[in-house]
């Protein structure tokens, strides 16, 4: 059922007229839930229950739901647990002292406590011991990331629309193996996989939940543990599902929730999804395009070759440089290392100070020819120096 109102109604949403003929729908269906595409305030679920034959949910008990099914790992329950207390905490009801657990009577201090105020007590801890498992969770990741950023790898996380092919991408980009399922919110925890990009150097790729239009709020504050992955990216790919007819829609919804993130400011490469699903044309002029988007199918593996050229061309961390190094032929680790860390673009055989060498051009990322600069050739020697070699 559909309706327009100039406004909603603060007891019922809907009005007292829709809610009798709602109720006749119910039973003519014979129907067992009602759900309301909106975010019920506790007055009006209540409201709504008392007057209907049948349980109510709103739009947010809905999402939190498909989540609790979705949820594998320990981190993904706690959050989802954390979420659903915090929209459930509001939304508990009591009827006073026909809920009263310690009865009155000579000699006592009134009705005692209520079913609600041990309820609220009991939810209370249990929100406190999940924001401390959750705390230690994020102190986990974090002393994890910084052991990541130790080293100069950057991470690039996918973000978008639920359902739009982040993990079939993820699975294509990094060979990887984790569920891609039309299912929404089928991927609930962060997910990082090594990527190598045509310049050589490696990257680490994030796979996160997919956002959704009116995100609640209580989702993005209890997966701020997942979402920091967004947060310290270095670039991020915004997938979109190039034959979805919402797909401008669903864009603005994510960069709803980036700001939310406070991260719109990070470079963002948009990847336009399952060209697969589009007619010839259509696929053929946005693979042919030279804007900004990047075309490409997760599912047949098009457009590959494009986007990891935009990823490696996005990073700045680890920039590649070009050296010219002349490298003794005993040192074969050298040798080996650079070809297979970087490109040669010139090789050559040189004999220097009596030795025999390998005059190399190569490009390759600033971490690799750090650990060789000293084998940098100038007009006349290497600038070979005799201490010890670095590792």
């Amino acid at each position: 059922m559909e309706q327009r109102r100039a406004r909603p109604d603060p007891a019922t949403l809907i009005g007292s007229g829709k809610v009798s003929e709602l109720a006749g729908a119910v039973a003519a269906a014979h129907a067992s839930i009602i759900l309301v595409d909106y975010d019920l305030s506790p007055t009006q679920l209540r409201n709504l229950e008392d007057a209907l034959p049948v349980p109510v949910i709103d739009r947010t008990q809905l999402i939190l739901d498909i989540f609790a099914r979705q949820a594998r790992t320990r981190e993904g329950q706690l959050q989802v647990e954390l979420a659903q207390l915090e929209y459930m905490l509001p939304r508990l009801t009591g009827q006073g002292r026909a809920m009263s657990q310690l009865g009155g009577g000579i000699g006592t201090r009134g009705p005692g406590e209520t079913q609600l105020e041990t309820d609220r007590r009991r939810i209370g801890k249990r929100l406190a011991i999940l924001r401390r498992e959750l705390e230690r969770v994020r102190r986990i990741r974090r002393q994890q990331r910084s052991r990541r950023e130790s080293a100069p790898v950057p991470t690039v996380a996918l973000v978008g629309y639920t359902n739009a092919g982040k993990s079939t991408l993820f699975n294509l980009l990094t060979g990887s193996d984790v569920l891609a399922s039309s299912r929404m919110f089928a991927t609930l925890d962060p997910k990082l996989r090594a990527l190598v990009l045509p310049s050589h150097r490696r990257a680490l790729l994030s796979d996160t939940v997919g956002f959704i239009r009116n995100l609640p709020h209580t989702l993005v504050t209890s997966f701020r543990a997942t979402l920091e992955e967004v947060e310290k990216a270095e670039v991020l790919l915004h997938v979109r599902d190039a034959a979805d007819p919402l797909a401008e829609e669903h864009k603005l919804e994510v960069e709803k929730v980036l700001g939310e993130l406070d991260v719109l400011a990070k470079p963002r490469i948009e990847v336009l999804n399952k060209l697969d699903l589009l007619p010839e044309h259509e696929r053929a002029g946005l693979l042919a395009g030279s804007g900004a988007a990047v075309a490409v199918s997760a599912l047949q593996g098009t457009g590959v070759d494009r986007l990891l050229a935009a990823i490696d061309g996005a990073l700045t961390a680890d920039p590649v440089e070009e050296m010219t190094l002349w490298i003794p032929q005993s040192e074969g680790d050298a040798l080996a290392a650079l070809e297979s860390g970087g490109t040669v673009r010139a090789r050559s055989f040189e004999q220097r100070d009596g030795r025999d060498g390998v005059l190399l051009s190569v490009a390759a990322p600033r971490s690799l020819l750090g650990r060789w600069r000293r084998y940098r050739a100038s007009a006349g020697h290497a600038q070979q120096q005799p201490a010890a070699r670095q590792r």
